[in-house]
């Protein structure tokens, strides 16, 4: 079925917000019979219907626009387009254009009481696994046979040197000496590349080179550093404007956590006080993270363990907030599962409670939550600000470019499914919280996508063009940039090759290009984002704030260029030139259109002049 040319802006001038009223802008095609719209939406549940008023027309658009009242006190406002020609009716709703009313998930929505940084949006962030990143006081590392973790030798290996494969068992406790200090060192290289900010995976004082068990919550681990050396790495981050967030691991502790291990704590002494920390059964045998013995989970039922992780004043999550620290926000491990009695029991009244404090300590602080699949329900906007988006990006890219699924399943998709994978996860989501969520291409817990392309660098361009222009704030994994490739953990925690005569500088400078035009185009960072085209290969969106405009299309077919003619008539930018970001070819907007080839298994950014 075709149906009429319609879109919503979410960005100024065509949305305006004030304190009790949003003013709401609809596009339709000029010739299209459409003779009115009414804003739908529900202020009590139930349906009210508002008059749309045709206020101009733009090039080949008319203009309708009425106004939104805000409820005081309701956080999410519900709203959708009907509009109506002399036979039939159309929907416009987050998901797209439909003949009938959509379900109420796929309506658009507005959060007015809660909201993310605004800072987030203009980051760049770079996830660094502490250990495999850059060795800066090798005095630190780990000494081979140091210690025993999980009844094996711990393993100093040297700097490069290949992982152990995952059924040998070693991937825990094999150490390369990566530490704060060496991330302190390669402060100028990440600001060289255009990073703003790090995510830094977990530092606490753990016995594994991971570090998701942890064993105390208020000391960086020795091998890494020390909270003094925490406090100067934050100290340098923050006199570069650059931020920081870290990995929060309070679903789970390690076994030789004080308030689980032997003598005192709740594994062997039924009247430890911590035993209430923790989840038993009759026989005295307790809960863990999906059955990993070496990681109690957490029972949030317990006031203690909210007081603990939370909710006391001299709480885990406050104290890293606080200077001399001062970090910017926190990702929060299988934020999710958290919850009461070895269950994920109460998790989002949970979740809003950490939310609470961690705004108390820093309104301006970044909640991110680590959610594999669909996380629409913690994401409007009173639970987290963010989640590391692998539904919502990761997933579909790597459908569409590397034809696998999350578990390396074959899949295939078009760009016309992938347009609509894209478009559905987004419309379960405020806007906002779109412009705030974690894209990501992989990390330490999957294959490195490079590897997933089969080494094809250049369609790894392709993903990385994707990553650094799609709405949300890209997260890039160490290395991905100058090449560094790896099949699943712990094959894709490598260490960084500091030689740059490994790196592949093409790739590396791709990288480079294309951070620096996201932070130069305020569209990329705060932008509407509007499909233009989506056949079987190529894939074509706008990404528009005022007069700022981009365009991004892609094209995977291997072998065959293809040529489009795109409707920039579509998006209202008064933009009339376009120029190719990486060879400088120039554009002309014609009647609204531009004639564009795609190269094969490439991607064009045309950004406006």
């Amino acid at each position: 079925m075709t149906h009429p040319f319609l879109f919503h802006p979410q960005v100024a001038p065509w949305f305006k917000e004030s304190a009790d009223a949003l003013q709401l802008t609809l596009f339709s095609e000029l010739d299209a019979p459409i003779r009115e719209v009414w804003l739908r939406h529900e202020p009590d549940n139930e349906e009210y219907l508002i008059p749309m008023t045709a206020v101009s027309t733009r090039d080949r658009l008319q203009v309708w626009q009425a106004t939104l009242p805000l409820i005081k006190g309701q956080d999410i406002h519900l709203y959708s387009f009907k509009c109506l020609t002399d036979e039939e009716q159309w929907w416009l709703h987050g998901a797209g254009v439909s003949a009938s009313m959509p379900p109420r998930e796929q309506h658009f929505r507005f959060n007015s009481l809660h909201q993310p940084p605004a800072w987030v949006q203009d980051q760049v962030f770079y996830q660094i696994f502490p250990d495999r990143f850059c060795n800066g006081d090798p005095s630190l590392s780990v000494k081979h046979h140091e210690y025993e973790y999980r009844g094996k030798a711990v393993i100093s290996k040297a700097w490069g040197e290949p992982v152990s494969r995952h059924e040998e068992g070693h991937g825990a406790c094999e150490f390369y000496g990566g530490d704060l200090a060496g991330i302190d060192a390669k402060l100028h290289y990440l600001q060289s590349l255009g990073v703003t900010a790090l995510y830094l995976n977990p530092i606490f004082d753990s016995p594994s080179n991971h570090k998701y068990d942890t064993q105390d919550y208020f000391k960086v681990d020795a091998h890494l550093g020390s909270n003094e050396q925490f406090a100067e790495l934050t100290r340098n981050l923050h006199q570069r404007g650059m931020k920081i967030i870290l990995d929060a691991v309070v679903n789970h502790t390690s076994t030789e956590h004080p308030w689980f291990c032997p003598p005192l704590g709740a594994q062997s002494n039924p009247d430890s006080p911590w035993r209430s920390f923790y989840t038993f059964d009759k026989e005295g045998d307790y809960v863990s993270w999906k059955g990993i013995r070496s990681l109690p989970k957490l029972d949030f039922s317990c006031e203690k363990v909210q007081d603990a992780v939370y909710r006391a004043d001299d709480a885990i999550l406050r104290y890293w907030m606080r200077a001399p620290y001062q970090i910017d926000g926190w990702r929060f491990d299988v934020i999710h599962m958290l919850g009461e009695r070895g269950t994920a029991e109460g998790n989002r009244s949970h979740v809003r409670a950490i939310r609470g404090a961690v705004k108390q300590e820093n309104p301006d602080a970044y909640v991110l939550g680590e959610h594999f699949f669909e996380a629409s329900q913690w994401l409007q906007g009173d639970q987290e600000d963010g989640a590391m988006n692998y539904y919502g990006f990761a997933h579909p890219i790597r459908a569409f470019l590397a034809g696998k699924d999350i578990a390396y399943h074959p899949i295939k998709i078009s760009a016309e499914e992938l347009d609509l994978w894209l478009k559905l996860a987004r419309a379960h989501i405020p806007f906002k919280n779109q412009l705030a969520q974690f894209n990501l291409l992989d990390s330490h817990d999957t294959a490195r996508f490079l590897h997933l392309l089969g080494e094809d660098k250049q369609r790894m361009q392709l993903a990385a063009t994707l990553l650094l222009t799609y709405i949300g704030v890209p997260s890039i994994y160490y290395g991905d940039e100058v090449g560094l490739s790896g099949g699943n953990d712990p094959d894709c925690r490598r260490c960084f090759p500091w030689d740059t005569t490994d790196w592949d500088h093409v790739l590396h400078d791709h990288y480079r290009r294309l951070i620096q035009i996201r932070r130069q185009r305020p569209s990329l960072r705060r932008g509407d984002i509007q499909t233009l085209y989506a056949g079987p290969h190529s894939y074509v969106f706008a990404r528009t704030l005022q007069s700022d405009q981009v365009v991004v299309a892609c094209n995977r077919h291997p072998s065959e260029p293809r040529t489009i003619s795109l409707p920039l008539w579509q998006t209202a930018s008064p933009a009339s030139r376009f120029t190719d970001a990486f060879n400088g070819e120039k554009f002309e907007v014609v009647q609204g259109e531009v004639q564009l080839t795609i190269p094969a298994n490439s991607a064009r950014v045309l950004i406006s002049s």
